[in-house]
This record gives C-alpha cells, sequence and structure tokens, in this order.
C-alpha cells in the first residue's frame, strides 16, 4: 500500500474537528417518525437504496481525486495501528469525501502532502496540461480521428492516455462492476417499494447502470422527472461544476473553430451523487403554491421571445385534481388562483418535493464550503430535455434548518439594521431558494457550453436575480404578502454577504458578491454605521436590470463578454470586508459534515 505524509498538524487537526469549527448536518436519525410511518415495503426498499448511494460514493470518488481511494484505504490502516492524526484527518476526508476541498473561508484544503487539486480532478490523467489538452485535441481532430475526439468531449467519459493520444471511456464500462452492483439494489428495490410510478423509474435507473447508453440515462431522468406522489426518494445526481479543464476548451480559437467544424460541443464531465430521502407530503404541498405561475414567470422572463425555454408562457391545461386549488399549503406560500382561472392549472413538466434525507453521497453529500439546499435537475445538457422530459426540484430539509438560534440573532446584531432586523425569517430563505430552483427552469433552454468557465456562474447568477425580480410580481398575483415580500427581499441581501472572498471556482459564491456590488453601485443597500441597510423598494427593479444582462450574455453565448462581465463585477470591496470581519468573530466554522444515523442503521442490515 502506498504511504501518504498527512498535509495537517495536529494543532490544525485538532482546532477544524472541533465542534466550534465543524459543522454538523443531522439526517434523519434511526427512529424517526418520518421512517418508522412507512410501509414495511418501502422500509425494505431505503435500506437497497441507500446501500446504492453508498456505491456510488466510492464511484465519484475516484471521478474526483486519482487518489482518494489509496488514501482512504491508508487512513484506515493507520486508525487500526492507533494513529491519532490518521483518526482526526478521517474525519474530515469523510466530510468533504475527498483529500482536496475548500473551506468555509475559501481556502484550499489538501490532507495529503503533494496532493493538490487538478483542473481535470480525476477524469483526466493527473498530468495533463490544458496547453497539452488542447494540442492533442487539435491533432486528433487533424489526424480525422472525430469520434475518438466525441468520447472525449462527452459529460460522461473517463480521459486517459492512449499512445500520443487521449481516449474516453464511459464511466459505466469505467467502474462496470461497482455500476453493476448498484443496480443489483436499486432493483431490489423497485421489487418492494410500495409506489408503482417509483418502482418503473427505479427500473429504467438500474437498466441505465449496466449498459453505457446515454439514452438509457435519458428514459429515467424522464421518468424521474414525472414522479411527485411517492413515499420515497432516490436520486442519481449529475452536475459538471467541479470540471475546470473541459471549459478551458473556448478559451483556444483554433480547436474551438475545428470543433464547430465536425459538430462536436464540448460539455464538462458530470460528477455523481446520490440522495436517498422521505418525502414529506405537508412540506411539498407548500412548494406546489407556485407551480401555477410559473407559465406567467416565464412570459415576464427578458427577451423572452428569442429563445426556446423549458416553461412554456401558455402552458395551462385542466388540473388532473379538482382539490388541487385548496392545497393545505403553509400560511407562509399559500397561494389563492388568480381571479378567472378556475379550476386551470398549468400543465408543466416541472414537479417539486420537499425531502426528509436519510443520506447525501458522492458529489450531492460533500460539505465543501458548503453543502447543496436544493437542486433542480436534469440540467439543460442532458438528452433526456431533447426527447420531452421535464425538470424536477428537490429540496433538503435537514440541510436547510437552522442549527443555533443564537448565533443567528448573535449575526443579525452585530451586521443588520436593528430596525430592520423584524423582516429577517430563516423561512425566507427557503422561499427565496424556491425562486432559485425555479428560475433554472426559465431562461434559455441552451447549455451555454460557449461561456466555458464561466457559464455556472452566469446561470446561477441568472436562477438569484429571477428569484428576485419575480417577488413585486408574485405579490401581486397573491403568491406573497406585502410583509413576505420584506422578508425575502431583507433575507436575501443581508444572506449574500460572505465570511471571505471566495475564487473564481467557486461559482455559487462569486455570483454572490458579483451581485452584492451591482445592488451596492446601484443603491439597493447601504453600510451605516458598520451595519447593512436595505432600500427595500430599490432590490426588485435592480435585480430586473441583472437579469436581463445575464439573459443577454446567455443568449448570445460570447465567451468574452462573459468573462468581462464577471470579472467587471466580481470585485470584493472594503464593505464587504467589513461585513466579513464581523461574520468570521462570530461564526468559527471552518468545515462541515453530515452525520446520516438512520443510512449507518440500514447499511448494517
Amino acid at each position: 500500500m502506498r504511504e501518504f505524509e498527512f498535509n495537517l498538524s495536529m494543532e490544525e487537526l485538532e482546532k477544524r474537528t472541533h465542534k466550534d469549527y465543524l459543522m454538523t448536518k443531522k439526517m434523519l436519525k434511526a427512529d424517526a417518525p418520518e421512517y418508522l410511518e412507512l410501509a414495511d415495503g418501502d422500509k425494505e426498499a431505503l435500506k437497497h437504496l441507500v446501500k446504492a448511494a453508498n456505491i456510488l460514493e466510492k464511484i465519484n470518488m475516484q471521478l474526483d481525486c486519482h487518489h482518494n481511494l489509496e488514501f482512504k484505504a491508508f487512513l484506515d490502516e493507520e486508525i487500526a495501528k492507533g494513529n491519532k492524526q490518521a483518526e482526526l484527518t478521517k474525519i474530515l476526508f469523510d466530510a468533504q469525501k475527498g483529500i482536496n476541498a475548500i473551506d468555509t473561508m475559501s481556502n484550499k484544503i489538501n490532507l495529503a502532502k503533494g496532493i493538490v487539486e487538478m483542473p481535470g480532478k480525476g477524469v483526466y490523467p493527473e498530468d495533463l496540461s490544458k496547453e497539452e489538452f488542447h494540442s492533442i485535441l487539435t491533432k486528433m481532430l487533424n489526424d480525422g480521428k472525430i469520434e475518438e475526439v466525441k468520447k472525449i468531449l462527452t459529460q460522461r467519459s473517463v480521459v486517459e492516455r492512449d499512445g500520443e493520444y487521449l481516449k474516453g471511456i464511459d464511466y459505466i464500462d469505467k467502474f462496470k462492476e461497482d455500476f453493476s452492483k448498484m443496480a443489483d439494489e436499486i432493483e431490489k428495490a423497485s421489487e418492494v417499494s410500495t409506489n408503482s410510478d417509483f418502482n418503473e423509474y427505479l427500473k429504467l435507473q438500474a437498466e441505465a447502470l449496466r449498459k453505457a447508453d446515454p439514452m438509457l440515462d435519458a428514459y429515467a431522468d424522464k421518468k424521474w422527472a414525472t414522479l411527485q406522489d411517492t413515499p420515497l426518494e432516490f436520486t442519481i445526481t449529475r452536475e459538471n461544476y467541479e470540471d475546470e479543464m473541459t471549459g478551458t476548451i473556448v478559451e483556444n480559437k483554433e480547436l474551438s473553430e475545428l470543433l464547430e467544424k465536425y459538430g462536436i460541443s464540448p460539455i464538462p464531465k458530470d460528477f455523481l451523487g446520490g440522495r436517498v430521502g422521505i418525502v414529506n407530503k405537508k412540506g411539498t404541498e407548500a412548494l406546489m403554491a407556485i407551480k401555477k405561475f410559473l407559465p406567467v414567470l416565464a412570459q415576464n422572463m427578458p427577451f423572452c421571445d428569442e429563445y426556446e425555454q423549458n416553461i412554456k408562457p401558455g402552458d395551462i391545461a385542466p388540473s388532473p385534481l379538482a382539490q388541487e386549488d385548496n392545497l393545505d399549503t403553509s400560511p407562509a406560500l399559500q397561494a389563492p388562483s388568480p381571479q378567472g382561472e378556475g379550476k386551470l392549472q398549468p400543465k408543466l413538466k416541472q414537479t417539486m418535493v420537499d425531502v426528509d434525507l436519510v443520506a447525501v453521497t458522492g458529489d450531492v453529500g460533500e460539505y465543501r464550503g458548503g453543502i447543496t439546499l436544493a437542486e433542480n435537475l436534469p440540467n439543460d445538457d442532458k438528452l433526456s430535455l431533447t426527447i420531452g422530459g421535464g425538470r424536477r426540484n428537490v429540496y433538503h430539509r435537514q440541510i436547510r434548518f437552522i442549527s443555533d438560534m443564537k448565533k443567528l440573532l448573535e449575526r443579525l446584531d452585530e451586521i443588520l439594521d436593528k430596525e430592520q432586523h423584524k423582516y429577517y425569517l430563516d423561512e425566507a430563505d427557503h422561499w427565496f431558494t424556491i425562486g432559485h430552483e425555479n428560475a433554472h427552469s426559465l431562461g434559455p433552454k441552451k447549455a451555454c457550453e460557449t461561456l466555458g468557465k464561466y457559464r455556472n456562474i452566469i446561470e446561477e447568477n441568472k436562477a438569484d436575480m429571477g428569484a428576485l425580480a419575480f417577488v413585486d410580481l408574485l405579490t401581486e398575483l397573491g403568491m406573497y404578502t406585502q410583509e413576505q415580500r420584506k422578508q425575502i427581499i431583507v433575507t436575501t441581501i443581508t444572506d449574500n454577504f460572505l465570511k471571505s472572498k471566495p475564487t473564481l471556482s467557486q461559482a455559487h459564491r462569486v455570483r454572490t458578491v458579483m451581485q452584492n456590488k451591482y445592488f451596492s453601485e446601484r443603491g439597493a443597500y447601504d453600510i451605516i454605521d458598520g451595519k447593512i441597510h436595505v432600500n427595500i423598494d430599490k432590490v426588485v427593479p435592480i435585480a430586473k436590470e441583472m437579469l436581463a444582462e445575464i439573459v443577454r450574455i446567455q443568449i448570445e453565448g460570447d465567451f468574452e463578454k462573459a468573462e468581462k462581465y464577471v470579472l467587471d463585477n466580481f470585485i470584493w470591496t472594503d464593505n464587504m470586508e467589513l461585513i466579513a470581519q464581523k461574520l468570521q468573530k462570530i461564526n468559527k466554522t471552518l468545515n462541515g459534515r453530515t452525520e446520516s444515523e438512520l443510512a449507518a442503521k440500514l447499511l448494517e442490515e
């Protein structure tokens, strides 16, 4: 077995694993009522799905870094010898699910000396530079190896050296044995789960793990996106935020022109995550309140007549459920039907569920600077959207819960105008997240690969601005009260301030800095006596301006314009640093992890 050298000292490890510096998000406990109330068949299915998600974690670790598995084995062996440094390192390794990550202060964390995060992670050869990558692809295209290049530039391949060339291996073939084991567990779940729709999806998903055929994934995705009334949740997430290599291609004009000539679109590599949970019916009903308004929002997107989007502005049809207008939603999200609508509801290819989490593994469960609150999938680059498939929003209840209300109040006292504390509500952050995830379904449908490394920053910025830009419209339509409107605006602006300046690779955080600068320059907020004062009525009009600028960039697909827009706005100001210093004093958290008691119990059965 390879020997590794620990990169973090005992002092640093003891600090980072101390409860004051290590946040823990707790998934469902073994005796959770949500689990105990399930039918026996669903309990049995849950056991198999947790096992499948656990196998997926092993696969994704290999996509993430070439050395993750051998380092994990090294840690286990050292722990067995009583090595305390290995024991503490393993806590962080399990939390960030890999050797390399980033902490809440945007510092890079490397657990093993000499092993740093590569732009191509574990999906490209470790010794492959950007320049050599471009050079080899150019040579392959000039040598007529068109089909080979297509396999290299698909989102589902692992790239290896092949003499003087490169070759792409579909990840189903690369990790055939583990994917087959996953498929076995998923099929076992489909035989005992109580919901026929869910079982049909599981069978399709299992089939897609046995054969390297993108269309099989598309069929599974298409079915998954229709699931609405199921007791259980199981998702294999496929997102490409981590690949920093493929996106560099657009910076090479000669190579880009060659790829365009042969009709090849360079799509960043997918990294894989597993989500297992129990659908929360009450929370899901609350989510559904916004669904009827989505066609109206689509119609109000900037330049909506210039592109196709997932939600069609006029897509209204009779509701299959007569009681849908009277869903038992929480008062915060109760949404009366617009006058004259009667029983007409949007018939949209968009489902949404609120989920109590049992386990989050792989890409979706990595605590690296933060962890995912919700997801809107499949993404625009996925094949299912070309065969009539829709999208599905899944919200993570355990991750959004506030773990320390005392700390929250300390934070507000330190950074927010006392007069506006009454408008800060942690639940309003959830409402904003709902708007953000739905906004991913609005706007240009194309995946905007030509924007390269700025594609995800631009898309996340669009989703944020979509959530804010429509607050006034949704208030007029009856979705929110005037009080809730103020709560969303004040909470969002307050939460936009970070503890530290992020790196350009952190798409979700870069867009926050961009928004802060943009809003500040246009008067959306002021810093008075070291505290944020939100100018409430200015926020939505400014969000509309930024949304229009972002959508225009997506329509044009110009890399240089996207780069200029991001760099012009990604500026860490003195006021941001002022608030950051205050946040650092209150919140010492550097790393985070998930604790999955129920999942651990099910893995042992």
